[in-house]
């Protein structure tokens, strides 16, 4: 094997491993997610958003699970925007798809406050956002809204490529997307909300793993 062989070989390896870390982020996510509502027996689905659970001894899992996720996400990010040609459309796919693991990561830094009566020893009725709370939510909006640009975004280019199937797929995983996050962005704690955004956000993270999946398959040789 040539010298350019194995560098290209280097490459397409370094290719595929970046899309294999997106393709885990969804699973893992998840899975974290559903092994603390385990264990936490006091949060609530309907009443507490997920990320609450940075909280209390146990908070250190939630943190985890959004840096790692957050991490991998930006690495299948970067392994997509190695796969499209600059000037082609979808090239700002990619790029939404990072802020949205950036996203991610900023929430681990700045934790939501505890807030109706979680962790336990939390007033049931604590609603107080503090300096870091606000960070979060800033952190969540930027990350959201990136997430569901880049599903448009990256709708079109299927669209424009003739992959009709991909292209309403991104479509509708937007606008469900969109359409929960309007209404926990709306407040006053509808349970259905809250239900709601937790299954859009399970419906967000499929997208991204089948998302990173495809174009892994789609790796060539001098990728």
């Amino acid at each position: 094997m040539t010298l350019e062989d194995k560098m290209t070989a280097g490459k397409t390896s370094l290719t595929r491993n970046l899309l294999m870390a997106g393709v885990v982020a969804g699973p893992l996510y998840v899975a974290l997610g559903l092994f603390q509502m385990a264990i936490r027996p006091t949060f609530d689905i309907t009443r507490h958003p997920l990320s609450i659970m940075s909280n209390g001894d146990l908070g250190w899992i939630q943190v985890m699970n959004f840096t790692v996720t957050g991490i991998l996400t930006i690495l299948g990010a970067i392994g997509i925007r190695r796969l499209i040609h600059p000037g082609r459309a979808g090239t700002s796919g990619p790029i939404l798809l990072g802020l949205y693991g950036f996203g991610l990561v900023a929430a681990a830094i700045f934790p939501a406050d505890p807030m109706l009566g979680f962790p336990p020893g939390t007033p049931a009725d604590a609603m107080e956002i503090s300096t870091t709370g606000i960070l979060h939510f800033v952190a969540g909006a930027v990350g959201f809204l990136s997430f569901i640009a880049g599903c448009f975004v990256f709708a079109r280019r299927f669209f424009n490529q003739d992959e009709r199937g991909w292209g309403i797929y991104s479509v509708a995983t937007g606008v469900i997307f969109l359409g929960a996050f309007a209404g926990i962005a709306s407040g006053g704690g509808n349970p259905l909300f809250n239900v709601a955004f937790a299954i859009a956000v399970v419906v967000a993270w499929a997208w991204i793993s089948a998302l990173c999946l495809k174009f892994r398959r789609e790796v060539h040789p001098d990728r």
